[in-house]
């Protein structure tokens, strides 16, 4: 090819030039291609889950949420939308619920993390896993598990006395009314739309009316 053709506004001379951008295109993605991750990357992790310590040799870009899924096989915990939206990750760390997609295992070396499994079994469920039952609070079930670990916390929160804003007076004790449980489940998105089912099973587990 001579620049001649280059130049040539012809259809041939359009195709060659298109030829050679393209090619020239395709090296700087080549060159710019991420290389695989290395051992410097990795960190040793050890984390308590459902009770039991784990340790891992982790790439330090490993969310929490891949640790539990695809190093210890507990597929309870879903990935739904990736960005800490939908609330299907949801584990309970410390006490604490947290959005499992959103943090690093290796921000949580000696947690103790509490996902669906860790709850109850199928021969010994946990209250509100019983009550999930009960009253339908699922339907496709692919939010369920953190659905319900976000319902335990929340009743925990709850009864520690830990105030919303959806309270008039955020120095008094909270109670477990169905505006509050309602407000505290809202990062938890159900798309079958059980909202008003998880919200009986709550309140059966709370003592409460819905």
């Amino acid at each position: 090819m001579t620049d001649r053709d280059l130049l040539d506004p012809s259809r041939r001379g359009v195709l060659a030039a298109g030829a050679v951008g393209l090619a020239a295109s395709q090296v700087r993605v080549s060159a710019a291609a991420p290389r695989p991750a290395s051992v410097e990357n990795s960190m040793a992790v050890t984390l308590t889950v459902n009770g039991t310590p784990q340790a891992f040799d982790l790439d330090v870009r490993t969310t929490l949420l891949d640790a539990l899924r695809e190093h210890l096989q507990l597929t309870g915990t879903k990935k739904g939308c990736d960005h800490g939206q939908c609330g299907a990750c949801t584990v309970i760390v410390n006490g604490e619920r947290i959005n499992s997609c959103l943090t690093l295992a290796v921000m949580h070396d000696g947690d103790k993390i509490t996902t669906i499994e860790g709850l109850g079994t199928p021969d010994k469920l946990h209250p509100m896993q019983a009550a999930f039952i009960k009253h339908d609070g699922y339907q496709c079930g692919y939010c369920t598990p953190g659905q319900i670990c976000s319902a335990v916390a929340v009743l925990d929160e709850i009864k520690r006395g830990i105030p919303s804003h959806v309270q008039k007076d955020v120095t008094a004790k909270p109670r477990p009314t169905n505006i509050e449980m309602r407000e505290r489940m809202s990062g938890n998105l159900c798309r079958c739309g059980a909202y008003s089912n998880i919200a009986e099973a709550m309140a059966e587990v709370a003592g409460a009316k819905a």
